[in-house]
């Protein structure tokens, strides 16, 4: 009875904490209807993925073929291929991209000028803001052989001009530099934020005690924003699958595919050109499973880690 009273009680204490913020949910309520019919409702159709669909007969209706679309996955020579070029391309990305606004943000908390700071940040907050539809405009000109300002550099030098866009050799190196150059000011601001949150007192103690700038970054600093950065790896493990798209899509050609190509491009041509929906449901749904595993694997590992302090969930 005691227990009934305690639960009826939690319930109308829970029911009038809503209704007191009903004014906060009613705002909320745009963003979950988004969510709820554009990421949860098109779940229905992952069933596609162990069906021969046939557009006379839709999703529902088409005959099953259970898990005949993952053997076809796994078997396939350029699918391994593909897979490969993910995991290579997302590994270099974890490697630059991730590290670099960590330490443009630690490089622009050392600049005292507040004036040229804010100039810094702008310049690099606004390539962000870019489609790599225009993106990818502006870097094919700027490695055009002919007439591209980089080759142009290098032939001053007495080399000769590098079509970097069609050389497989150089095309993974582009797809990072551009990314960072894409992402370190956005990326950036998450951890100007945190280092803003540390108190002033910290810096002031080191200082009387003699350290140097290096050390008060790598003891004071560092060690502040550690878990915001684990909590963004966890993230970017998660995306590990997702090799940027919109990136690639933009920069690549059929001589530099073995390099390039990943799930997402691989599954547009697929789905999208071949309209074979039912076997790029399956990839997709195999990329997906594999994200989320790695996200939980992430979080079980940090989690072990001084006591759990750095765990997502």
């Amino acid at each position: 009875m005691r227990g009934a009273a305690v639960a009826n009680r939690n319930r109308s204490g829970s029911a009038r904490g809503v209704w007191k913020h009903r004014y906060y949910y009613f705002l909320l309520l745009p963003a979950l209807v988004y969510f709820v019919m554009f990421h949860y409702v098109p779940m229905a159709g992952v069933v596609l993925a162990f069906k021969k669909f046939t557009i006379a007969k839709g999703i529902f209706g088409s005959a099953w073929v259970g898990t005949e679309h993952f053997r076809r996955l796994f078997e396939s020579a350029s699918f391994h291929e593909v897979l490969t070029n993910t995991i290579v391309i997302s590994l270099y990305r974890l490697v630059f991209v991730f590290v670099a606004p960590i330490v443009f943000a630690l490089l622009l908390n050392e600049v005292k000028k507040n004036g040229f700071k804010r100039s810094v940040q702008t310049i690099s907050y606004l390539p962000h803001f870019i489609s790599w539809v225009v993106l990818g405009g502006i870097i094919r000109e700027l490695l055009s052989p002919s007439r591209g300002i980089v080759n142009y550099v290098i032939q001053l030098f007495g080399g000769e001009p590098i079509y970097f866009l069609a050389e497989p050799d150089y095309f993974r190196a582009v797809l990072i530099v551009t990314d960072i150059w894409q992402s370190v000011g956005w990326g950036s601001i998450i951890y100007l934020s945190a280092i803003a949150g540390i108190s002033p007192d910290q810096y002031e103690s080191a200082s009387i005690d003699g350290a140097s700038r290096w050390a008060m970054v790598t003891r004071i600093t560092l060690p502040s924003i550690l878990p915001t950065v684990m909590i963004l790896f966890i993230l970017q493990l998660g995306g590990i699958m997702n090799a940027g798209f919109d990136q690639i899509f933009n920069l690549y050609n059929p001589s530099v595919y073995k390099v390039s190509d990943i799930i997402d491009t691989y599954v547009y041509r697929t789905g999208m050109v071949s309209m074979e929906y039912d076997y790029t449901t399956a990839v997709g749904l195999f990329k997906n499973t594999v994200g989320f595993g790695l996200v939980v694997l992430a979080n079980f590992i940090t989690s072990r880690v001084r006591g759990g302090e750095y765990k997502l969930w």
